[in-house]
């Protein structure tokens, strides 16, 4: 059974089900009429949806999964209770539930479900509003390599997907789901850097992005450690060693996994919060 061949239903129509969405119309790898999206009272956005992208929308929770095969939880992590008691009974066997729920496990899902359902995890990042993402997929105790290669295809259409272990989310969470908020974090700085030497922004940012552009590229053709490349660009006593021995100064390689480890925690906290 090819992909083309499922319904898809999305509970919860917020920007990361648009994003999914609007990959796979214009991958066109789901035709738009089986893809039904639903949310609790939200009849404009459902409108929305429905004229931009011609996909089914319903604010019936029996209807949507009942004429699904794949059922992707996007609501928020709050609501994952009353969205999976609103479903469940309305679930065949044969249904598979994708969760883009950020702090729930597939066991938890699992539990709540009280079914033998195959439980898809997958952690998208905010770049999938431009086909960019770097997701991350795993696959519960009822799921085969078939199904989780089925959803691991299914979300190539917001981006790359790489399949890891469970107890690894939380880690890569860090590494990939939050981290785009950590890049950005820097291009403020250098922002405000541009600021205070009074240069033009509209000259200085896109010098900016092409060089985040150039990198990233760097990093993924390159079999070179980032290591290696770094020093490649660094010459004794020259301009990027004195900034990179400021950075050093200042103990970044240390406040960056600080920051990773720290976000990890939380990944771990918000989990235990919500599964309580």
């Amino acid at each position: 059974m090819s992909i083309k061949d499922y319904t898809i239903a999305f509970l919860g129509a917020g920007s990361m089900a648009e994003a999914i969405i609007a990959g796979m119309t214009a991958k066109e790898m789901v035709s738009a009429d089986r893809i039904i999206a639903t949310n609790h009272s939200n009849k404009k956005r459902l409108a929305v949806l429905e004229n931009k992208y011609g996909i089914r929308t319903s604010q019936s929770r029996e209807d949507v999964v009942s004429q699904s095969d794949i059922i992707i939880l996007a609501m928020k992590p709050k609501d994952i209770q009353s969205g999976i008691a609103e479903m469940k009974d309305f679930l065949s066997d044969s249904k598979i539930v994708v969760s883009l729920l950020a702090g729930i496990s597939t066991q938890y899902i699992e539990q709540l479900l009280g079914t033998n359902n195959a439980v898809v995890r997958v952690m998208p990042n905010t770049s999938a509003m431009i086909g960019q993402s770097a997701s991350t997929i795993t696959g519960g105790q009822y799921v085969d390599f078939p199904t989780v290669g089925l959803i691991k295809n299914l979300m190539t259409s917001i981006g790359t997907t790489t399949l890891i272990q469970e107890e690894e989310m939380d880690a890569y969470t860090a590494l990939a789901g939050s981290a785009p908020a950590f890049y950005y974090y820097m291009v403020e700085a250098m922002e405000k850097f541009v600021e205070e030497q009074g240069l033009n922004k509209e000259t200085a940012m896109p010098l900016m992005t092409q060089t985040i552009k150039g990198v990233g590229e760097m990093l993924a053709i390159s079999d070179d450690t980032p290591g290696t490349l770094r020093g490649n660009i660094t010459s004794p006593g020259g301009t990027t060693e004195a900034g990179i021995n400021t950075l050093a100064q200042h103990e970044f390689q240390q406040a960056v996994i600080a920051c990773l480890e720290r976000t990890t925690e939380r990944s771990k906290e918000l989990r235990e919060m919500f599964e309580k």
